[in-house]
């Protein structure tokens, strides 16, 4: 009796990984971390109005699924960034926070994941160049911009 599968090249362990590779080498290339996240929060923030997932999507190009789309806008909600309503059978969204929330929470995240949060404190503090410690410090002494997003150099 003769195995079947001999027959069959696709099914060679090294023909699969072939085959594999030739799937990523097409596939459009992974997003980072929180890439789609800003992205969907940038498209609502340039709408007039709370606006659906289905003008979301849209603007993004169609190129992500709907529910997609809907799944970022949740995650989102739930990291206090976007508000949602009920509009008829779906929602309405709106941007609560703005790049800089978003990249705050995700800050904030990394940081509650530790033990020693002085250490991680310490060591970021120490990481910062100047100008960046600098404005830190100002912040903290309430002399600084307050994360209105104003010019840093000092230019009016």
């Amino acid at each position: 009796m003769t195995d079947r599968r001999q027959d069959r090249p696709h099914d060679r362990p090294h023909d699969r990984l072939h085959d594999q590779r030739q799937d990523r080498r097409q596939r459009p290339r992974r997003r980072g971390q929180g890439e789609l996240e800003a992205l969907v929060l940038a498209a609502l923030r340039e709408a007039d109005g709370p606006a659906n997932a289905g003008w979301v999507q849209e603007r993004m190009g169609g190129d992500l699924a709907y529910t997609t789309v809907i799944t970022i806008l949740t995650r989102l909600l739930a990291k206090g960034v976007v508000a949602r309503e009920r509009s008829g059978r779906s929602f309405a969204w709106t941007p609560v926070s703005d790049q800089a929330g978003l990249a705050a929470h995700r800050m904030r995240r990394l940081l509650d994941g530790e033990k020693d949060r002085e250490a991680v404190l310490a060591s970021f503090l120490t990481s910062l160049e100047p100008d960046d410690e600098r404005l830190l410090r100002d912040l903290l002494d309430g002399t600084g911009a307050e994360g209105t997003g104003a010019d840093q150099t000092g230019a009016d």
